[in-house]
């Protein structure tokens, strides 16, 4: 097997690893979302709201350009 082909089997094992990871964590996510207590969070809530809008930082792009950036070198 060459080397190349070695390397679309890994990769696909990996891709395939987090597609499979990725249903299990929006499971996990939603899940969680159902049993949580808003009212037994409040203040935990707020905060984390507070500290998202003083540090947060408007996106000057949608990254789109840079990601198209590295499918070129990857391509080479």
């Amino acid at each position: 097997m060459s080397h190349c082909a070695e390397d679309r089997i890994a990769v696909k094992k990996w891709v395939d690893g987090w597609r499979d990871a990725g249903s299990e964590l929006k499971r996990i996510g939603r899940q969680e979302l159902r049993r949580f207590k808003y009212e037994e969070n409040r203040a935990l809530v707020d905060a984390l709201l507070q500290i998202g809008s003083t540090f947060g930082f408007p996106r000057q792009t949608s990254g789109l350009v840079e990601l198209q950036r590295w499918f070129a070198r990857l391509r080479r």
